[in-house]
């Protein structure tokens, strides 16, 4: 039983491009269906760079690939599933252990993973640890973030480390809108 709140996207890909509040052009996700599970390209115009996601048919975050100038990713993250991670070299990273997402700044795709993912019902909140990551640095580090669910459409996200909070509206999907603040939908 799919435990989303939201619907699946078709199987057939979804689309989705974010401008950063000021209008300046964001982020873009191509989401495809294959081998049992999602492929989710993410093109992180603001940092030039591009984050391949894999999520499993239940949206956990299965592996992340971040490339930036080079042809070979810069950085690599798998995870069992259950919360522990390790590095393309087979290197186990304790100090990810228990976290089961990942974020970037400059997209609110890896908040729509979570949004559409989370079986928070309204008024609920959850508090998980988050890998965030610098794309600039290559800096990885786990952070405790707090997701509310105001109603159906309506999220708000915190984080813990450092009190900052984006308020968020989301499609039938589950996927960013506009976090209020950060990013805004492009429609064309």
């Amino acid at each position: 039983m799919d435990m989303a709140n939201y619907l699946p996207p078709s199987a057939s890909g979804h689309r989705a491009a974010w401008d950063m509040w000021d209008g300046t052009p964001g982020s873009n996700v191509n989401l495809r269906w294959e081998n049992e599970g999602w492929t989710a390209e993410v093109n992180l115009l603001a940092d030039e760079a591009t984050a391949v996601i894999r999520l499993s048919a239940q949206w956990v975050v299965q592996q992340m690939l971040l490339f930036r100038d080079l042809p070979e990713p810069d950085l690599w993250l798998a995870t069992d599933g259950h919360g522990r991670w390790g590095e393309m070299n087979g290197a186990h990273r304790t100090e990810f252990d228990g976290c089961i997402d990942i974020d970037f700044a400059n997209t609110p795709f890896t908040n729509s993973i979570i949004t559409h993912r989370l079986p928070l019902h309204v008024g609920h909140t959850a508090d998980i640890k988050v890998i965030t990551i610098d794309v600039e640095t290559l800096g990885v580090v786990s952070a405790p973030h707090r997701y509310t669910r105001h109603d159906e459409h309506s999220w708000e996200y915190t984080s813990l480390l450092t009190g900052e909070q984006h308020a968020a509206r989301v499609d039938e999907f589950g996927f960013v809108v506009d976090e209020h603040g950060a990013f805004r939908r492009n429609t064309h």
